[in-house]
């Protein structure tokens, strides 16, 4: 079951590809844009966490936080957010915990590979409650970046 909008976010506390621990509870007071993302270096995954790059300077300005969360190991993911030069954490989730928690994990996924990530995002408001959730169950399509911004507008 996934987290429904007007619920309180599930906390968490993840490695960041900096090997910094990082707590969902250090964002009270803003809001949080969390990106759930399938596995680093995959086509998609890439345009999804892009497009947040490329409008991050919109999201800077209505004091949010971008995350970006996957199952693989911060190693990877540093290498990820190096290449492509995003200014926004990305979190490892890799025991599955949190992606689980937000009903955001796929039983199988392709290749025969158990405990991915969905593409999956939410925005949590200063209080770190849910305003707004969405869980592709297809990882081809790509999150409802417009409603997105609105709700963190």
């Amino acid at each position: 079951m996934s987290v429904q909008t007007g619920q309180a976010a599930p906390q968490f506390t993840l490695t960041s590809s900096e090997l910094k621990e990082v707590n969902l509870a250090d964002f009270k007071g803003k809001k949080v844009v969390i990106h759930f993302f399938p596995l680093a270096f995959t086509g998609v995954c890439t345009t999804q966490l892009c497009t947040m790059r490329d409008s991050f300077g919109y999201y800077d300005g209505l004091n949010a936080q971008i995350l970006g969360i996957s199952v693989d190991s911060p190693f990877t993911l540093a290498k990820f957010k190096e290449e492509n030069a995003y200014q926004f954490p990305l979190l490892s989730d890799f025991n599955k915990d949190v992606s689980a928690a937000y009903g955001a994990l796929y039983e199988s996924f392709a290749f025969g590979m158990k405990g991915v990530s969905k593409r999956a995002a939410f925005v949590i408001d200063e209080e770190q409650n849910v305003i707004y959730a969405e869980v592709l169950e297809n990882a081809g399509d790509l999150p409802n970046f417009d409603e997105i911004a609105k709700k963190v507008k």
